[in-house]
């Protein structure tokens, strides 16, 4: 049951970076992945870059051992990343959730969360829960946000 619950794991969270590839290609310049206004704070380049963060620290770092030093205030500063640069990231991204959840000790997800994320303990299989909705939730931005500056 463990394997199957970490295989489900990872084909979600390839199915929604594919996703968050296919945003990316479909905003209609450089610029607009960059726009900001009114209520609106995060822009889709901005939280492409949190995802992939996110991801490729505590999957990759955390739990793969990928060596991946995370950068969270860059992830929300930096602006006029080019859309081939974004999707690379993303890529990038895949790979080390792929690498790291393919050799995930099934032991680890009955046990504590190696880190200390929140003001609350969680297993391993809650965190990776969490870590997936996380990624829906902020896909679901990304789309509107696009959608938006398109419409």
């Amino acid at each position: 049951m463990e394997k199957e619950f970490i295989a489900s794991i990872s084909k979600l969270i390839e199915r929604d970076l594919t996703k968050l590839e296919e945003e990316i290609k479909l905003y209609p310049s450089e610029e607009s992945i960059w726009k900001v206004g009114g209520e609106i704070k995060n822009c889709g380049g901005n939280l492409c870059l949190h995802l992939c963060g996110n991801l490729q620290h505590f999957i990759g770092a955390i739990l793969g051992k990928t060596g991946y030093v995370r950068n969270r205030d860059f992830e929300f500063a930096a602006k006029g990343i080019t859309k081939t640069e974004l999707v690379s990231e993303i890529q990038k991204t895949k790979h080390a959730v792929k690498s790291s959840l393919e050799k995930l000790d099934t032991t680890l997800l009955t046990q504590e969360y190696p880190t200390k994320v929140f003001d609350y303990s969680m297993t391993t299989a809650h965190f990776l829960i969490h870590l997936t909705t996380h990624l829906g939730y902020h896909l679901g931005q990304v789309n509107y946000h696009r959608r938006l500056l398109t419409a």
